[in-house]
């Protein structure tokens, strides 16, 4: 025996005791992983004939390694919190830095530029989003989220599942002329909100009159009250389309579409040009208009044995809006919430894998830098590839268990103890050695 095994020891258990130390300071870190240390014995191998009986040097310290589990997953009340259910890091850089790092804590912050960064000043990376097909594309760089508002946009479509009462007779002669003032003459009517180009909310009612003609129906419409085609003085309004159905009570798109003045069919959507005010001032608003065609569909429009009723209303426009919110989905597409109802996707976060996450190298806030070791970032969206999914409005915890860590504080104790103790008797050997007379 000598004092260098136990030294050795001391050493190792000491380093470890640290390495447990740091594990227990960080249980509650976010996104922090447990360090591990990897003991390796030591030997001399300068009398290799005599290797097998040698009593060893020792031991030293192997590595000491990062265990990248998933921690649990906890929800939060702050909508920019991202917890990742699954492997990859969240890519972060400084402002103008092409130097990137790598963390799990999803604690992120939008800054006085409404960029979305760590506590440290360091920006995530993400995707833009290609406003076409609603996913990230491009080159990956800093996630920027608008504060400002979006414009409105007019309605040019709309589209109406109803349903005609089949068992409505057919016009009686005494029947009146279609009149937006009186319900008596026409069977049912419906009505959806459309938006003129500056935002502005318009009523377009719609109004059904079955005709002398079997499963043939002609449709009115009005914008605010107002008929649409507008009525001349002293004639009666002209109906702005003709729903036809077959048999089973399905619509017959053939059959079906706009009417010009003369009653020409025009098969397909049922055209409206709507007059829309230039202005809502003065109050009344101002007679002069402008016009916007909107084509109305009936795809959906169906004629059974069962009383009228509105399975569906669409239409593509809507007001302006000012933010007021974010969220993001499993695939992180983050999703900018508008006080008009409308949802838009602003970016797309970006994810990062590596072939070897041991070979990451811990810098400090909860960061990660990578090296040969480790291998080149993979990067993409989460979802795709070895990627997990993300989770908005939640946080990762660390996966240190701190009942474990204790537990292994105390082994490491009393391995300190021990080693200590191997010095202790070396000493008294030695002293005995010294003594003899």
């Amino acid at each position: 025996m000598s004092f260098q095994q136990g030294i050795s020891g001391l050493n190792a258990a000491a380093r470890n005791l640290e390495v447990i130390g740091n594990n227990i300071a960080n249980a509650n870190t976010v996104g922090a992983k447990e360090s591990r240390v990897e003991f390796a014995d030591v030997y001399a191998n300068a009398a290799l004939h005599q290797i097998t009986s040698s009593p060893g040097m020792g031991v030293q310290i192997a590595a000491v390694t990062q265990q990248f589990g998933q921690g649990s997953i906890r929800a939060t009340e702050n909508p920019r919190d991202m917890a990742i259910n699954g492997p990859g890091f969240f890519c972060v850089a400084q402002p103008g830095q092409a130097d990137k790092a790598y963390t799990r804590n999803g604690q992120f912050q939008l800054d006085n530029q409404s960029y979305l960064t760590t506590n440290s000043g360091m920006r995530l990376q993400g995707y833009a989003v290609d406003p076409s097909t609603g996913k990230g594309s491009g080159v990956l760089g800093d996630i920027q989220l608008s504060s400002r508002g979006i414009a409105p946009q007019v309605t040019t479509t709309a589209a109406l599942g109803i349903n005609l009462d089949a068992r409505t007779t057919a016009p009686a002669a005494s029947m009146p002329a279609f009149s937006l003032t009186d319900s008596s003459s026409y069977t049912s009517s419906t009505s959806m909100t459309v938006y003129d180009q500056q935002g502005n909310e318009h009523v377009l009612s719609t109004y059904y009159r079955r005709t002398a003609t079997d499963n043939q129906w002609d449709v009115y419409a009005a914008l605010d009250g107002n008929a649409v085609p507008a009525v001349a003085a002293g004639g009666s309004q002209l109906p702005a389309g003709r729903l036809a159905f077959q048999a089973n009570g399905s619509v017959d798109l053939t059959q079906s579409g706009s009417l010009d003045a003369t009653g020409t069919l025009t098969a397909g959507d049922v055209t409206l040009n709507l007059p829309y005010p230039t202005s809502t001032l003065p109050v009344p608003p101002s007679t002069s208009t402008t016009t916007s065609p909107v084509a109305l569909s009936f795809k959906d429009a169906t004629q059974f044995g069962t009383a009228f009723g509105v399975t569906d209303v669409t239409q593509n426009g809507y007001g302006p809006g000012q933010l007021t919110g974010f969220s993001v989905d499993a695939s992180g597409i983050v999703q900018a919430r508008y006080s008009n109802g409308r949802t838009l996707a602003a970016a797309q976060v970006a994810l990062a894998d590596f072939r070897n996450e041991q070979g990451l190298i811990p810098v400090g806030n909860n960061l990660w830098r990578a090296t040969t070791a480790s291998g080149s970032p993979a990067v993409s969206a989460p979802g795709t590839g070895n990627l997990g999914s993300l989770q908005g409005g939640a946080l990762e915890d660390s996966n240190i268990d701190l009942t474990g860590q204790l537990v292994d504080m105390i082994s490491a104790q009393r391995a300190y103890q021990a080693n200590a103790q191997t010095i202790k008797t070396q000493d008294q050997m030695l002293s005995t050695l010294v003594n003899l007379r």
